[in-house]
Parts: structure tokens; C-alpha cells; sequence
């Protein structure tokens, strides 16, 4: 017959079991905070030339490759590289499965981008909303996924939270521009990126050197 356990021995147990629990226990991702988001995205320099029109349909037609030639996703070439240049914030938002809906978890994370994005230090510009999926599926439908998803961000930042729409675009690169090149299956890979892209046209700071003023006009002789 077994003796029960002490108190002293049961507690030691459970403490034992608490740590092995947590150390196997997946990590929680720190939460972003807005002024993190206002750091990563007040030190712009130089607009992107971006035609996002054009690149959406890059993404479509690059994603619906066949070509026995076509690299895997680790040796892709990036298919918008100015866009690594930029100002960025990289974000964990949670969406449904194979959907656009932001789970309720990730609420907060969109507020804290449009509080971050009413900001005065970043009232004077224009950001892109990039949405990014990892390497698995149908790669034509990661393209449209991460499209829609970067859509629906754009949409809660206008509508919610009531951002000028001029100042928000979206685009969808799927897994044409992965976040990690060497871990195509990673879920680093799943997230959504705001960029600041140019400065909104009544905020464009003053010229370096100033036109000289135009010289004053000569009043005529008098008669005498």
C-alpha cells in the first residue's frame, strides 16, 4: 500500500509540474504599444514611387507562375524591394483561418495603429497597410488572401476609426515578399505591415532656398 504524499513533497510536486508546464508553455509575443509604432514610423526622408495599381497585378500575375524554372520561396527575389526601405512597423494580427475577419484579440493591436497614425508627429503623412502570408497552399490564393487582409485593415482604420481614406492605401504581396526569406512556412511570415510612404500634400515642408522676390515695380517720372 502507497503512503500519501507529504505536504511538503505534494507541494514540491506541484511547483515541479507549474515549471515544466511553463517551459513548454508557448511565448506570448509583447504587446506593441502606439508609441512603438510612432517610433518605427517618424523618421521618413525620401517618397516611394509607388504604382499600387500596377503592383497588385504583379503580385496576381508573378503568384500564378508554372514554370518548372520558378524558384522556390526561399530564393524568390523580392517583388517590391523599394518597399524594404521604407519606414515600418511589423505587426501580429490575428485572422480567422483562410478569412479577412480580425479575431477580437487583435482589436487593440488596430487601435493602437490608428492612435498611432492620429498622432501629431505622424499627422503629416501617408501610409500603406502591406499584408504578407507564410508559404503554404495555392499560391495564387495567398496572393488574394493577404490582398483582402490588407484590405480589411485599411477598412477598419477608415471606418472605425475614421482615418482620412486619403491617407491610407493597401496592397498584398502573399508570398512574393516573405518576411523570412529562410523560413517560408514561418508564422513571422503572416504579418501585416503599415509603411510611411509620402507626405500628405498640404504638409510638404518649404523649399531650402526660397525664390528670390521679384523686384519692385519702377513708379513713373513725375511731370513737371
Amino acid at each position: 500500500m502507497m503512503r500519501p504524499l507529504t505536504r511538503g513533497l505534494r507541494d514540491g510536486v506541484l511547483l515541479a509540474a507549474l515549471l515544466l508546464a511553463t517551459a513548454h508553455a508557448p511565448a506570448r509575443a509583447q504587446q506593441v504599444t502606439r508609441d512603438d509604432i510612432i517610433a518605427k514610423l517618424d523618421h521618413f526622408e525620401t517618397p516611394a514611387e509607388i504604382d499600387i495599381p500596377a503592383l497588385k497585378q504583379q503580385v496576381l500575375e508573378r503568384s500564378r507562375t508554372r514554370s518548372k524554372n520558378e524558384p522556390p520561396p526561399q530564393k524568390r527575389p523580392p517583388i517590391a524591394p523599394n518597399l524594404t526601405s521604407l519606414p515600418t512597423a511589423s505587426l501580429d494580427i490575428q485572422f480567422d483561418v483562410d478569412t479577412p475577419i480580425v479575431l477580437p484579440e487583435s482589436y487593440q493591436t488596430v487601435g493602437r495603429i490608428a492612435d498611432a497614425l492620429t498622432h501629431a508627429s505622424l499627422l503629416p503623412y501617408n501610409f500603406l497597410v502591406v499584408g504578407h502570408i507564410e508559404s503554404s497552399g495555392r499560391r495564387e490564393n495567398n496572393a488574394v488572401l493577404s490582398q483582402r487582409r490588407a484590405d480589411a485593415i485599411r477598412d477598419i482604420l477608415i471606418n472605425t476609426f475614421k482615418i482620412s481614406a486619403k491617407r491610407v492605401q493597401s496592397i498584398g504581396l502573399g508570398e512574393e515578399q516573405l518576411l523570412d526569406p529562410a523560413h517560408p512556412g514561418a508564422p513571422v511570415n503572416n504579418q501585416i505591415q503599415i509603411m510611411t510612404i509620402s507626405r500628405v500634400a498640404d504638409t510638404e515642408p518649404p523649399p531650402a532656398h526660397p525664390a528670390p522676390a521679384a523686384p519692385a515695380a519702377k513708379k513713373p517720372a513725375k511731370k513737371r
